[in-house]
Order: C-alpha cells, then sequence, then structure tokens
C-alpha cells in the first residue's frame, strides 16, 4: 500500500512540475493572413437586359464577367432576377429569385429563367449565357422579356459548399460574404 501511494505522489509530482508558467495573451480581433487565390467573393449587377426570341420559345443573352471582377476556376456563379411579380406585390421593393426560376401561369403557360457558367476560354475570360424560355413568347408580358435586372454573385468554389448558407437568399448569401450595397457593380446592357 506504501508503495501505491509513494508511486501516486510522486506520478502527482511530475505532472505537476511539468506545468509551465502562462504565455502572453493572443491578439483577439486582429485580421489573419491573406487567404489563398479563390478566397474573393463578388456581386454586380446587370439591368436593361431585353429578350428577344428568334424561334418563339427561347431567347439568351451573353454576359461577360466585368475586367474588375476577379474570378476563379473553382469559383461558383449564383444568378438571380428580379421576381417582376413579387415585386408588383411587395409594394414595388424588389424581391430576388435565384436562378433557375419558372414561373407558371393561370393559362397554363410558364416563362423559365436559367443560366450556363462558361469558364472554359482560354484567355481567361468568364462568361454567362442567361436563359428565358416559354411555351410562347408572344403572349408573354413585357414585365418578363424587358428591362430585365440580373445580380450575379461570384462565390469561391468552397463557399458554395457551406450548408449553413441559404443559396436560395441573395441577402443570406451577400451578409455571409460580408457584402453589402456598396459592393455591387451596376451595369446596363446597351
Amino acid at each position: 500500500m506504501k508503495k501505491i501511494f509513494a508511486l501516486l505522489f510522486l506520478s502527482t509530482i511530475l505532472f505537476t512540475a511539468c506545468e509551465g508558467d502562462q504565455g502572453p495573451p493572443g491578439f483577439d480581433g486582429l485580421p489573419g493572413p491573406q487567404g489563398p487565390a479563390g478566397d474573393v467573393a463578388s456581386v454586380f449587377e446587370i439591368d436593361n437586359v431585353d429578350f428577344v426570341s428568334t424561334n418563339g420559345t427561347t431567347a439568351s443573352i451573353g454576359v461577360t464577367i466585368p475586367n474588375q471582377i476577379e474570378v476563379f476556376e473553382s469559383d461558383v456563379a449564383l444568378v438571380f432576377v428580379v421576381d417582376p411579380i413579387a415585386t408588383a406585390d411587395n409594394n414595388g421593393v424588389e424581391v430576388w429569385e435565384p436562378l433557375p426560376r419558372t414561373f407558371l401561369f393561370t393559362d397554363g403557360g410558364f416563362a423559365q429563367f436559367r443560366y450556363n457558367f462558361i469558364f472554359d476560354d482560354p484567355s481567361g475570360i468568364f462568361d454567362l449565357e442567361i436563359i428565358l424560355e416559354s411555351d410562347n413568347f408572344t403572349t408573354l408580358d413585357t414585365s418578363f422579356t424587358q428591362n430585365q435586372i440580373f445580380r450575379i454573385v461570384i462565390v469561391p468554389g468552397i463557399f458554395a459548399q457551406n450548408k449553413n448558407v441559404d443559396f436560395n437568399n441573395m441577402e443570406n448569401i451577400l451578409s455571409s460574404l460580408k457584402l453589402n450595397a456598396n459592393d455591387i457593380v451596376k451595369f446596363s446592357l446597351d
């Protein structure tokens, strides 16, 4: 029994003797090092977008991402359109809907906005193609075909895997990326 107490006493002294003085406190709240390329998020808006169908069911526009927007091959483009119906119901306050977005009408017709993010250009130019499809463009209200406004959020690929972000809510995405209205670069398609 004396040997057990002696062993416990000796091990207690050894373990407590290994502890040194506490070091100086760290620097809370200071910015960390710059992350690797591809950790930058951007948002831009294009307005005055008109869709004209040559076949009666489909129209598209090409958008070259502006030079001041930095894009990497690992990035993801998220595209939002102002919903003309919800915006009208919301007293003109813009309601942003993620693409692809399908609008179904009471007469059985439809309109669908979708997009392709094209980044295989060897010159490093990244493009978007925004497509509007409908069963009949001649009956489609001009609130869908004329003066459309789109917001494109370019996010790092790693961010796009974040399961805590609601990717259907543009405000949630911008907030998570620490972007605000002042960060939105605006362009018109003329």
